[in-house]
């Protein structure tokens, strides 16, 4: 397969969760992409890894309508706890954009769930695509890992790229009461596996 991603840069980055590596991939549509990685990587053991699609109003408002903030911190605590790698793609809103994430807000103001907005705006109720984050994973040296995700299709569309995934690693976290009807739909609708632990203001 082509490659579509390049590297452009890498530096240490000292956190709150402790110092890592960044990387910055740029893949053929001059988006940049993130990575976080913590330890070694080794092509022959299961390295931890969440790859994590941007969520601006999540990762960075605090916003309670979704878990992907929740996501995020708990997955920088494993990855710093045990080594691994972050991936950090920008696939805002599954993969429609920032704006056009906001238009679903105000559709599901209006009654409609977060699968029902997205289709009605002319969209897959999941427009996002691996390749990047596979390709990423590849260049890094990661062949085996032990994927952070409550996502079945995740899972899926990284094992199309001769990736093994030999664990999946639940995020078990609490639920936000303004997205407890969210929540509900992933798991009806987009079959995430949900282990969480109860209902937060």
């Amino acid at each position: 397969m082509r490659s579509v991603i390049t590297h452009k840069a890498k530096a240490n980055l000292p956190t709150t969760y402790g110092r890592f590596e960044i990387h910055v991939f740029e893949d053929n549509e001059k988006k940049e992409h993130t990575v976080l990685i913590r330890g070694k990587i080794s092509p022959k053991k299961p390295v931890l890894v969440r790859v994590h699609s941007l969520c601006f109003t999540g990762d960075t408002l605090g916003s309670t309508k979704c878990d992907c903030g929740l996501q995020l911190h708990a997955a920088l605590k494993k990855i710093a706890r045990e080594g691994g790698v972050l991936v950090y793609l920008q696939q805002e809103g599954r993969g429609i954009g920032l704006a056009n994430k906001i238009k679903a807000y105000a559709l599901q103001e209006k009654g409609m769930d977060t699968v029902e907005a997205n289709t009605t705006l002319g969209f897959k109720d999941d427009a996002r695509d691996y390749t990047v984050g596979a390709q990423i994973l590849a260049y890094l040296g990661v062949r085996k890992m032990r994927l952070l995700t409550n996502n079945p299709r995740k899972i899926e569309g990284l094992q199309h790229y001769q990736l093994e995934i030999t664990e999946r690693v639940p995020l078990i976290l609490p639920v936000y009461k303004a997205s407890k009807r969210y929540m509900m739909v992933k798991q009806e609708k987009l079959g995430h596996l949900l282990e969480n632990r109860g209902v937060v203001r």
